[in-house]
């Protein structure tokens, strides 16, 4: 997208899905904005705040086996092997590392995907901590309209903890999943003339069936944390994008104002449309490492911090059949991986991820443009990598 105009055949468009092919999309993936509609979320006036910086040399040459072939890998090759566009880390709440590659810069936003789905569980998770919403309650009560919708006598804690029962594929291989309705629901551009579908998130949140039992099982699905959106908009009459602003990123001393996407009516894509500036996705990760307090004051809630931590049922995760993380549990929207260290996580397509080691007291925030969207297509490298560098960290401390 070089050049002006640049060359035909360098030109990405959103209508045509050009913007999101391989290697297309390593561009596109740092440049949202430019190719569709947004809504900001405001950093505010303040200053930032400070991240003292304590830069290490001895990060890139450490080791670590993959968990499919137990070859060894140092972590400066995992990053070009996960398409790594940029990367922080934090330890001890000082930036101990900090790479950028492809179109990502210091000063750029970058998609966060699914990461997205942690912020809105975090701000679901501080709604019920401060008594603004009560998880017990089911999803009809807060939002009527889904009432004749699968999502209508789920609970919200279910909605929160994606175990509902539904019909929704989240498989992007198949282009009959409902995954793939649901982004075309979602779509700004104008509809063609035989277009008969929803026309919104909201619109689409009221098609989707039922599908097994509530609180029966968990199933990672989109929808949900569109359905948590309109659930958070109903309880403090404030959009995902506005809550944002109000409650964590204006007073988190941000560098940068994030962004979402939004569709036609302007409803932001909580399920992935969140943009923000990697070291202040490192900043969020780092006020949730010290339970909600950070820039001098208590921004979430600690009882909302340690709800996330905890985790959900094993037995309700395991049926989802993540091989790669074995005891793992998922709670308000956060992968939590009941390891040694506690860690836990927010994850999304494409390599996106902010990786919380309490016991190391590390943090990582990277964003990427691998070409599969599944996690498991980098897992192998990056989950060793990052067990690798917190016991690295904790075994020389600087």
């Amino acid at each position: 997208m070089l050049g002006s105009p640049p060359p035909a055949d360098r030109i990405l468009r959103f209508e045509d899905g050009s913007y999101f092919r391989f290697p297309a999309m390593r561009w596109s993936v740092a440049h949202f904005r430019e190719l569709m509609p947004t809504v900001n979320i405001s950093r505010g006036l303040q200053p930032a705040a400070a991240l003292p910086q304590a830069l290490r040399d001895d990060i890139d040459p450490l080791e670590f086996r993959r968990l499919d072939s137990g070859e060894k890998m140092s972590w400066s090759e995992s990053l070009s092997a996960n398409y790594t566009d940029g990367i922080v880390v934090l330890h001890k709440g000082r930036l101990v590392y900090e790479r950028y590659f492809g179109a990502l810069q210091a000063d750029g936003q970058h998609g966060a995907m699914s990461v997205t789905k942690s912020f809105v569980g975090t701000l679901a998770s501080m709604l019920v901590a401060q008594g603004q919403l009560d998880p017990s309650r089911q999803v009809a009560d807060y939002v009527p309209e889904l009432a004749a919708s699968a999502f209508g006598s789920a609970t919200v804690r279910q909605v929160m903890d994606m175990t509902t029962g539904i019909q929704f594929s989240e498989d992007y291989t198949d282009p009959k999943a409902e995954v793939w309705a649901h982004a075309a629901a979602g779509n700004p551009l104008p509809k063609p003339k035989d277009f008969s579908g929803p026309r919104s998130y909201y619109e689409f949140l009221k098609t989707v069936k039922p599908q097994g039992q509530h609180g029966e099982a968990f199933g990672y699905r989109t929808a949900n944390t569109d359905a948590l959106g309109w659930i958070i908009a109903r309880a403090t009459g404030q959009s995902v994008a506005q809550l944002l602003s109000s409650r964590i990123w204006s007073r988190l001393g941000a560098e940068q104002d994030a962004y979402m996407s939004v569709d036609a009516t302007g409803t932001p894509f909580a399920g992935g449309g969140l943009n923000t500036g990697l070291r202040d996705l490192a900043r969020f990760g780092e006020m949730v490492r010290n339970n909600g307090f950070f820039n001098g004051q208590q921004i979430i809630p600690a009882a909302a911090i340690a709800d996330i931590r905890q985790g959900g049922k094993t037995s309700d995760f395991a049926k989802a059949g993540y091989q790669l993380l074995p005891g793992s549990t998922y709670r308000n929207m956060w992968w939590i991986t009941h390891n040694d260290h506690g860690a836990f996580a927010a994850r999304g397509v494409h390599g996106q991820t902010l990786y919380i080691d309490p016991k190391a007291e590390m943090v990582i925030a990277r964003y990427g443009s691998h070409p599969v969207a599944a996690n498991a297509a980098n897992d192998p490298t990056s989950l060793p990598a990052f067990d690798a560098l917190a016991r690295h960290l904790m075994a020389h401390p600087r």
